[in-house]
């Protein structure tokens, strides 16, 4: 019989920036920007509280997200607590691709972990990813949500996998956050059903590139970045965001739309990059923008 821990536990779980440009669907870097949540188990009930980001939208019941994640992490772990109390202090953005709902999703999971006892035991780090790839769809974000730093990851015929890769220490980047949201699912909606096959092969080449950049070699990170499936066919929904790359590329910066948009990342720290003072300079008006290191720790205990 599942047994749960007494008093309040606590978690942090980072940004996360998909795709990178190339990397449609398979690549993710974790971001030093963190939500923060605490759980306890209660004799009955469920007291949702949020604060900060999506705090005037989100549910407040068995419907919020982080809530549900739990639900299906106390299932693995063997059954559900008589009562719940939750309360998020949130920093992501809602719906500006840079992965709120899979810090939601990862989240949840560790802290319904956290609450049981023995629950490292009974639900590793690897099973706790594959829960949270099923619930989000694709594994893209949580992967760095949950193991921090940058990595890879995919499924094959339905089992998700994610293999961690190095980055660069020189290596930050700063975000563009646009006062307003897209959908993922709207973003995803622009995109055509097949996309030729020199595509296809040019943004190949441009992955396995942005994979040894990252590791290494920072000055190719604007070669590796080149995006050649997604980021122009969604322009419709996002055109500041993609002006905003046009000009950031057109001086050489390594400048890509996080996710399915519509914050931008431009990568900077080594010498010959430009500055991240530099880069913030160029956020548009009405633009939030922050500059984050790669967060390496990824979501736990806090």
């Amino acid at each position: 019989m599942v047994r749960f821990v007494e008093g309040p536990v606590r978690v942090s779980v980072p940004a996360t920036s998909a795709n990178l440009g190339p990397g449609f669907d398979s690549l993710g870097l974790a971001l030093d920007l963190r939500d923060r949540l605490e759980a306890q188990v209660l004799p009955d009930g469920l007291d949702v509280e949020v604060q900060g980001a999506g705090a005037d939208a989100v549910p407040l019941d068995e419907s919020h997200l982080v809530v549900k994640a739990m639900r299906a992490g106390f299932e693995e772990l063997g059954g559900q607590p008589t009562g719940l109390r939750l309360s998020c202090t949130n920093v992501i953005p809602h719906a500006r691709g840079l992965g709120s709902s899979s810090a939601a999703i990862v989240g949840g999971l560790v802290l319904a972990r956290a609450l049981v006892v023995d629950g490292d035991a009974l639900l590793g780090d690897d099973a706790l990813f594959r829960v949270a790839a099923r619930l989000e769809g694709h594994p893209d974000n949580v992967a760095p949500a949950l193991y921090g730093g940058f990595v890879v990851s995919g499924s094959d015929d339905g089992e998700f996998y994610a293999v961690e890769s190095p980055v660069d220490p020189q290596v930050t980047a700063v975000v563009f956050v646009p006062p307003t949201g897209v959908s993922t699912e709207l973003a995803r909606g622009l995109l055509p059903a097949t996309v030729p096959h020199a595509d296809a092969a040019a943004d190949a080449g441009r992955t396995a590139l942005l994979v040894a950049a990252l590791a290494g070699r920072p000055d190719q990170l604007w070669r590796g970045t080149r995006d050649y499936l997604h980021q122009d066919y969604r322009r419709a929904a996002m055109p500041e965001s993609l002006a905003l790359v046009d000009r950031l590329r057109a001086e050489g910066v390594a400048a890509v739309v996080s996710g399915a948009g519509p914050t931008v990342l431009a990568f900077c720290g080594w010498p010959e990059a430009a500055s991240a003072d530099a880069l913030l300079a160029h956020a548009p008006e009405g633009w939030a923008a922050h500059h984050l290191t790669v967060d390496h720790d990824g979501a736990g205990l806090a």
